[in-house]
């Protein structure tokens, strides 16, 4: 769901074949005959938790075993709670850096050295404006996608050595219905709330052209270089005031 599925239907209509990876079976499946029928394309389906151990070995061993090779890789799975770091539940903890961080390291892991040695590929890996600094009340979302970040930046030049593409998509607050599944006001935002669809596009206009990060938007472009006018403290804050998740 979200931009996932977004993603899917875009690289749907461009020919693509695609594994879908969510994980409720169910809606998988009916996306994957949708899609199936209205562009011709080969769709399948591996139901997995991200926050299960050995989910991603699973899904590696799946595409391994059914004889698909993956050209790219999107990892836009992600979690999040909104409020303080103290108030964070621990099993809601562990979950959001499972799934923000090692399931998407260990995908990227599984299928690199396939796509390196096919000497082409892509990875785009969806990470956040929240992630360029700290976000008071988004403490941890901030702090895994910020991983993120930088693990896609030293991937891009190491891979890209051999033809692989690698790239973090930057975007801000989408309507997707994330932020009211994290217990996230939208009243207080004081940013722009732009749909999944502007981020998909920017990040395939963004891999075409081989970018490491991509903002989908010019506003997070200019907030992103504005941070090199400004102190780590005043941009920490800054950003929590954007969010308005915490005030004062």
């Amino acid at each position: 769901m979200g931009i996932g599925e977004i993603f899917a239907r875009e690289f749907a209509s461009r020919g693509h074949n695609l594994v879908l990876v969510a994980r409720s079976k169910e809606k998988l499946h009916e996306l994957a005959g949708e899609l199936s029928a209205k562009h011709r394309v080969d769709v399948r389906v591996c139901a997995a938790d991200l926050n299960e151990p050995g989910s991603t070995s699973r899904i590696y061993t799946y595409c391994d075993e059914s004889r698909i090779d993956i050209d790219f890789l999107v990892n836009c799975a992600g979690l999040s709670r909104a409020g303080e770091f103290r108030d964070v539940p621990l099993e809601k903890f562990d979950e959001i850096m499972t799934v923000n961080m090692i399931a998407a390291a260990r995908l990227c892991r599984l299928f690199l050295p396939g796509m390196i040695a096919a000497r082409r590929g892509a990875i785009i890996n969806v990470a956040s404006l929240g992630g360029l600094q700290g976000v008071p009340g988004l403490a941890l979302y901030s702090a895994t996608k910020s991983f993120l970040i930088t693990l896609s930046e030293a991937l891009h030049l190491e891979a890209g050595k051999s033809g692989v593409k690698v790239m973090a998509v930057c975007p801000g607050f989408l309507d997707t219905g994330f932020l009211k599944r994290t217990g996230h006001d939208a009243s207080g935002i004081r940013l722009p709330i732009y749909g999944a669809d502007k981020v998909v596009r920017a990040a395939i206009r963004g891999l075409e052209k081989n970018r490491m990060r991509v903002f989908p938007t010019l506003l997070d472009a200019l907030l992103c270089f504005s941070q090199r006018l400004a102190t780590r403290k005043f941009s920490a804050r800054l950003s929590g005031l954007f969010a308005g998740i915490m005030r004062g």
